[in-house]
């Protein structure tokens, strides 16, 4: 990503998540969340694909930490109990969680982690550099997480990353400015942006960075997860409600973002 004397200026900046994005998460952090709740309701109550989706399209609940112990919450008042009679500690539900994903071993993952399906080849990350659009992640998820799919399963070396420890959690903007920050370093200042993301809290994302920061152009992106394209209804769906919280353009894979596509949106973003 260094930046060569005497090339172009970057013509964007582009900003990925990672869940959804990068790596398919169906199988893995939505699992251990099923899985969690699962366990803290004793077994009674495992939410689907569905139920987690429409608790993320509120656009509050991207730490899946949090979604999970909401879930909990919500099966017990449905069930007519208030939320100071469930009996749940968040960091026994933290680790549990963690040992589904991870694995039972912290310092040797055999968890769903190891088996999550790529979504981009590093290959398409260099055809963007090449292009001249400066690129980073800015991601819910664990730095160690982030970094394990990043660089051991990328090959990525040392790529510009902002992770759950390294910021609020969205759709607070902070993690997204400071990786724009991180990243504009290589470029000129005002740089239009883009970021890439799955979630309604990703789009949430971007309209409150516009709001804080008016002087740049700000494009949210959204990518349909693998999960919600099993049938044209819920996969239409989906996209109605990334649209909704601000998408200006859907794809069903993030290597269909490509250059060309950059530069068209950012072309019709400052020309609107």
């Amino acid at each position: 990503m260094t930046q060569q004397l005497n090339q172009p200026l970057v013509s964007a900046i582009v900003v990925f998540d990672i869940d959804g994005v990068v790596r398919d998460v169906g199988g893995s952090y939505r699992r251990a969340v099923a899985d969690t709740v699962e366990h803290f309701t004793s077994g009674a109550y495992r939410p689907s694909q569905a139920d987690i989706d429409q608790l993320k399209s509120e656009g509050i609940w991207n730490n899946d930490w949090e979604a999970s112990q909401e879930l909990i919450y919500r099966y017990f008042e449905a069930e007519g109990q208030r939320r100071s009679q469930v009996q749940l500690n968040y960091e026994t539900l933290v680790t549990f969680f963690q040992s589904r994903y991870r694995g039972p071993d912290p310092r040797n993952w055999t968890g769903y982690i190891c088996d999550e399906p790529l979504l981009l080849k590093p290959s398409y990350l260099e055809e963007l550099s090449t292009a001249g659009i400066s690129w980073g992640f800015f991601s819910g998820a664990t730095r160690a997480s982030a970094a394990y799919i990043l660089e051991k399963r990328l090959g990525l070396r040392s790529p510009v990353l902002i992770a759950m420890e390294d910021a609020p959690g969205k759709p607070d903007p902070t993690g997204l400015v400071t990786t724009v920050r991180q990243l504009e370093q290589q470029v000129e200042s005002g740089t239009p942006v883009l970021y890439v993301g799955d979630t309604v809290a990703d789009m949430y994302t971007v309209a409150k960075a516009r709001s804080l920061h008016p002087h740049r152009c700000w494009i949210g992106v959204g990518i349909l997860p693998p999960h919600v394209q099993t049938t044209p209804e819920r996969r239409d769906t989906y996209a109605e409600t990334l649209r909704a919280a601000g998408a200006v353009t859907i794809f069903s894979n993030v290597e269909e973002l490509t250059s060309a596509q950059i530069q068209d949106l950012v072309e019709v973003s400052i020309n609107h």
